[in-house]
């Protein structure tokens, strides 16, 4: 009888892997995993899934359309609370969010003019 082996082909060689995280690691870019994409002939999913069971895949952060961060209507109600020093409660989550965003800036705006003329 002859034995049977339970090897599974690898999709990345040793030395794959080994550049993939030196080039990823110097720098972590979406566009360096698209670049070793296009390298090794895998799709970026396969990248991010290879790196991330590397241990040194880090997530990008997720931004609006026009490249800001994003921020969570809940946690403008918080800076607008903590500036404030009054807990709205429930009350300005009820208020769009760009409302919300400008209100946060304009208390900001005088906070900074009120510690600049004093």
């Amino acid at each position: 009888m002859n034995e049977a082996t339970n090897e599974t082909a690898k999709n990345y060689t040793d030395e794959m892997v080994a550049e993939m995280v030196d080039q990823y690691t110097a720098e972590p870019t979406r566009v360096t995993v698209e670049a070793l994409a296009v390298t090794f002939g895998k799709t970026t999913r396969s990248i991010i899934a290879k790196l991330s069971r590397e241990g040194v895949y880090v997530a990008q952060k997720p931004a609006t359309k026009s490249g800001a961060p994003v921020v969570r209507k809940q946690d403008v109600v918080t800076d607008i609370s903590t500036l404030l020093g009054v807990d709205f409660g429930e009350s300005l989550t009820k208020a769009s969010k760009d409302d919300l965003v400008k209100l946060r800036a304009a208390i900001q705006l005088a906070f900074e003019s009120n510690t600049a003329s004093s």
